[in-house]
């Protein structure tokens, strides 16, 4: 996977984060520094955990299903990211202002599901996890706290938007991975 391919992956799967950090801001009214520094650590912390763990997971039977990598990669790709953008057309979510440790957990695993299947693709493709969930975790920081100030700044405007950009990358990424599976590309 190159540079590119990872960093673009790394926005996709920040989208969720970025949303819910808009969000947050949009709560917050007036923010404070601390606030995007609070949001881009959990945000982050988890979109670089989560893949460690589908990684490991995914390691396990990673060398039985080998020749069928990329059907898979690209079936967890194409639903996480089909599911992004069906939750963007649904119903808004409700999130208040608060960051205390157990609000920002519970939001942390929730918004970072996705990466965790895309930990276990990475198994797969053989990825160096450690440069990509380092990578992955910096991207999400930057992203979230992004989101809070913009949030704060420009309000709803954007969420939705956001999490169906994530989600046609995530797809594009899956139909780029299937068809160099394939020999297309």
């Amino acid at each position: 996977m190159s540079l590119i391919e990872l960093f673009i992956l790394a926005v996709g799967l920040s989208m969720d984060a970025f949303a819910v950090s808009v969000c947050k801001g949009l709560s917050l009214g007036k923010i404070k520094p601390k606030h995007m520094c609070i949001a881009g650590a959990w945000f982050g912390g988890f979109q670089a955990l989560m893949p460690l763990m589908g990684y490991f997971l995914g390691s396990f039977f990673a060398d039985k299903i080998t020749k069928y990598s990329h059907w898979i990669a690209f079936i967890l790709l194409v639903i996480i990211g089909a599911n992004m953008v069906r939750e963007a057309f649904g119903e808004e979510e409700r999130l208040d202002a608060n960051m205390n440790p157990a609000s920002m957990f519970l939001l942390a695993i929730a918004t970072s599901i996705d990466a965790l299947a895309v930990g276990v693709t990475f198994a797969f493709l053989q990825v160096n996890i450690i440069y990509a969930v380092i990578f992955i975790g910096c991207v999400t920081f930057v992203c979230s706290a992004a989101g809070v100030k913009i949030g704060s700044v420009f309000g709803e405007k954007y969420k939705s938007k956001a999490e169906i950009c994530g989600g046609i990358i995530l797809i594009l990424i899956g139909i780029k991975i299937l068809f160099d599976g394939l020999g297309i590309l």
